[in-house]
């Protein structure tokens, strides 16, 4: 990937990714931040609110439009510096989420744009808009994109990366015992 400088930027340019959200990629957030709300990990009290099920922080969505800002439009070296959202739908594990940026405006003398930031589900629905400021990097940086399974790790550190994924289902799994063991409010 390709950082982008303001001087290559125009209204209009458009970026995106897209990620399928399921249980672990949630607890792995959750575990991150430390946001243990048991709607996001615990099924039994979940399926008891008008979601029916575990949905994904909010937060986890919108760092989707991060993931595009720092990877794509402008890419790597920009710095992120406000972001407006409203949350309309909630992200529930098996969907299919598509982050898109898109530039609305360039002020190169500030080195600043300003993108509509947009997530929709595989249904086409909008779960999360808004706008956002982000300063472009005043240099080209190329940046290998990161290494998606360990196989693409030299030999000497894949036993390292199986170990960090195990630890990581561990993690999962202990959320889930702590969640079973959250009082849940009596109705």
């Amino acid at each position: 990937m390709i950082g982008k400088t303001i001087a290559e930027l125009r209204p209009g340019d458009v970026a995106e990714l897209a990620r399928r959200v399921d249980m672990s990629a949630i607890g792995g957030f959750v575990e991150a931040v430390g946001d243990y709300n048991p709607i996001h990990s615990d099924a039994g009290f979940a399926a008891s609110t008008a979601f029916g099920e575990p949905i994904a922080p909010g937060v986890f969505t919108a760092g989707l439009i991060s993931a595009v800002i720092g990877t794509r439009l402008p890419g790597p070296g920009a710095i992120y510096l406000s972001q407006t959202l409203k949350f309309s739908k909630p992200v529930k594990p098996g969907d299919t989420i598509t982050a898109r940026v898109e530039v609305l405006e360039v002020i190169r003398e500030r080195n600043r744009i300003r993108l509509a930031t947009v997530c929709r589900n595989q249904r086409d629905e909008e779960v999360v808009t808004g706008e956002a400021w982000v300063m472009p990097s005043r240099t080209h940086i190329e940046y290998e994109d990161a290494p998606e399974t360990a196989a693409r790790l030299p030999l000497p550190l894949q036993p390292w990366a199986w170990a960090t994924q195990a630890a990581a289902l561990w993690g999962s799994v202990g959320l889930s015992m702590l969640a079973a063991m959250v009082p849940r409010p009596r109705a």
